[in-house]
């Protein structure tokens, strides 16, 4: 998918502005028109909205209460719906999707507060990806997939370990001053 540069994005300082690994993970998706796709951590509702401009039917939803009014406000603004949902993984989501979407909170820090929220992993840098990837099966139609941004600032081991029961296939990548960035496709096995 292309990153369209006629679609407006507003911001909050509390809510995690559209970055180098935003421009990544949308220019590494390959969506279908109709496809069902689930984006956690929509943050600003970058992602999101440029699914919904590509003809998918977009769920999204975030932990941040000040990021779901964000990309409310900024589906209006760009003419697409969304269904928009304050949560935390899972917890306010029902049905199945084709995509799952996450671009992770991947910095092995522990910070707290809205906007640290979202990119506060935790000493390894996992954050919520073990979480996303137990309820995975719950939430995608069959031969489904799940994609996540990573980096390479994570517990390597770690991230490969939680990987050992999945397909796994990187689909894009962007090596910046500090760390390397990957997307990550994961199917189940």
């Amino acid at each position: 998918m292309e990153y369209d540069p006629e679609i407006r994005i507003e911001s909050d300082p509390d809510v995690y502005p559209p970055s180098d690994d935003s421009m990544l993970f949308i220019q590494s998706l390959d969506v279908k028109e109709g496809e069902r796709i689930l984006e956690i951590g929509c943050g600003s509702g970058v992602v999101s909205i440029h699914c919904a401009r590509n003809g998918c039917v977009v769920t999204c939803g975030d932990i941040n209460p000040k990021a779901v009014e964000l990309t409310r406000s900024n589906a209006g603004i760009n003419g697409v719906s969304l269904d928009i949902h304050e949560t935390d993984v899972y917890s306010d989501i029902t049905g199945r999707f084709d995509t799952i979407l996450f671009n992770l909170p991947y910095l092995p820090v522990d910070e707290d507060g809205l906007l640290a929220r979202s990119w506060s992993g935790g000493p390894d840098g996992l954050g919520p990806l073990p979480d996303l990837l137990k309820g995975a099966p719950e939430h995608l139609t069959d031969n489904g997939r799940v994609v996540v941004v990573i980096s390479s600032l994570m517990d390597t081991q770690a991230l490969w370990d939680l990987m050992d029961n999945y397909d796994v296939k990187t689909i894009g990548e962007l090596k910046l001053f500090f760390e390397k960035l990957a997307v990550l496709e994961i199917r189940l096995k």
